[in-house]
């Protein structure tokens, strides 16, 4: 099998390398100064579940063997008031932690292009 015939989820690494992945973006979106707020009234149990969410939805996205049952992206983000320099900030981290784990191009390239056909669901205009 060429890596061409391989789902983005085989190609980034599958299950592991995508939870590291969210296990290293979620606490830099908690911790940015514009982001924070999102998280402010957050207990631990309530951020580990969204942290397991976010895996499953990306691993399913992404073409693995995961079932995803959380909500859809846009009744998930529904009146969180996220705003587009929000969603810039949040690509800038999206972009720093592929980099951190040496992401080849071609799958950043594919990982940002899914991201972003999410945004019309998730920044309030």
């Amino acid at each position: 099998m060429t890596d061409h015939d391989k789902s983005l989820y085989e190609r980034l690494g599958g299950y592991d390398a995508i939870a590291a992945v969210a296990g290293n973006l979620l606490p830099r979106l908690e911790k940015d100064a514009q982001l924070e707020r999102f998280w402010a009234n957050r207990g631990d149990d309530g951020i580990a579940r969204e942290k397991q969410l976010l895996i499953d939805y990306l691993c399913t996205s992404a073409g693995g063997p995961v079932l995803y049952t959380g909500r859809d992206m846009q009744i998930s983000h529904r009146g969180m008031g996220i705003t587009e320099s929000d969603w810039q900030i949040f690509i800038g981290h999206v972009t720093a932690t592929l980099a951190n784990f040496q992401v080849p191009q071609k799958e950043q390239d594919d990982v940002l292009a899914f991201i972003d056909s999410t945004k019309a669901d998730i920044v309030e205009s």
